[in-house]
């Protein structure tokens, strides 16, 4: 090999040498650095931390500040009444102007008939009705205005009244602890934002909670759960990624609440898979997991009121895979459909246990025939 051409490959060499050993001064001086403005970082906090509270304290307390106070569950009931009279054309109101007359022709008992379907009372709760009232001496003799509604009212109250428990098992006395609630439904049936006014309604009197972001083919679902969850103080056990297994997460999510000794367990579940079948299996999945820690005490089928009997088929589904104990119905106040009540508890064959009444966080309350049908029905 020339001379001239070794000659210049040690002084290659050199030079990458001196330049590696430059940059690993430079690099160990840079890291001396940051630790150091570090170090200072953690001074200044340890110094503006009260005397006698730790870091730790400090940071609970801060977040106590920013934790929302749910409004009570007795509060809420005042407003079901009001928001459902306000709802557009509460049939009971249809149906009270047509009772009222003075005489009832064929077709005014057609319009009767006529305005319980369109308010998705069903077919059969409708054919029911309508002969009961044919058959009062109130509707068909003369006629008092008080005493037509109040004949009105009885009966749908009867329509409605199913003589099941509407109570949840966490608000029973001395029901096991924690209690499970697992929520199903379609996606865009508000099942996620229930799942979070549901937390805040335990949180309220005084539960401790904790949820579960089940709906891992959604991350947009496990968020929305952290952000309500944060809002009171409820812990969210969620995946680190999109699509893993589900009933991973319900697991630990009822490990957590085993181990944190919490009230309430709620669990949040997908509502968009293929098929009836890989519905079944995901949902059976997901509670025979969960019951190798707690038992199931409610699995809570989320429905949308303004979807009428269209939703009934989704419904039925649900109800096959995974058993439900209750139905929330959703967006009640905004429909004219408020038949569906009864309909939806025909069909199913359990009771309608909450409602969800408008879009504040606090909008949902325990369901109560007497005032649904007393908002209905409107003021006197």
């Amino acid at each position: 090999m020339d001379t001239n051409v070794i000659i210049a490959l040690i002084c290659l060499a050199v030079v990458l040498v001196v330049a590696g050993l430059w940059w690993f001064v430079a690099s160990k001086r840079k890291h001396s650095a940051e630790q150091s403005a570090v170090t200072a970082e953690v001074a200044a906090a340890h110094s503006e931390v009260p005397a006698g509270q730790s870091q730790e304290a400090q940071a609970e307390a801060s977040l106590g500040q920013s934790v929302e106070t749910p409004e009570s569950s007795a509060s809420r009931m005042t407003r079901l009444r009001a928001k459902l009279a306000k709802s557009p054309n509460p049939f009971g109101k249809a149906l009270f102007a047509i009772l009222s007359k003075d005489q009832l022709s064929e077709s005014d008992w057609e319009e009767v008939e006529d305005t319980l379907l369109r308010a998705d009372v069903g077919a059969e709760a409708s054919e029911q009705l309508v002969s009961e009232l044919r058959s009062d001496a109130r509707v068909t003799g003369e006629k008092d205005p008080q005493a037509v509604r109040t004949m009105l009212r009885e009966k749908l109250i009867a329509l409605v009244e199913t003589g099941q428990d509407r109570s949840l098992a966490a608000s029973r006395p001395g029901s096991a602890k924690p209690s499970v609630v697992i929520m199903v439904g379609v996606n865009g049936t508000g099942k996620t934002t229930t799942a979070g006014k549901l937390a805040r309604f335990f949180v309220a009197d005084g539960k401790k909670v904790v949820m579960g972001a089940a709906d891992t083919f959604r991350a947009a679902a496990a968020d929305q759960l952290e952000t309500w969850g944060s809002k009171v103080g409820v812990p969210v056990i969620r995946s680190d990624h999109e699509g893993a297994d589900p009933a991973s997460v319900a697991f630990e999510a009822s490990e957590r609440a085993k181990e944190s000794q919490a009230d309430l367990l709620i669990v949040d579940t997908a509502g968009r898979l293929q098929n009836k079948a890989n519905l079944m299996d995901e949902l059976g999945k997901i509670r025979r997991v969960i019951e190798k820690n707690l038992p199931v005490d409610e699995v809570l089928l989320v429905l949308d009121a303004t979807t009428g009997q269209n939703g009934m088929i989704q419904a039925k589904v649900f109800a096959e895979a995974i058993g439900i104990t209750g139905i929330v119905l959703t967006k009640l106040d905004g429909s004219a459909k408020g038949g569906i009540v009864v309909s939806v508890q025909r069909e199913l064959g359990v009771p309608v246990k909450l409602v969800g009444l408008g879009e504040g966080p606090d909008d949902l309350a325990p369901f109560n025939p007497q005032s649904f049908v007393d908002g209905i029905l409107g003021d006197e």
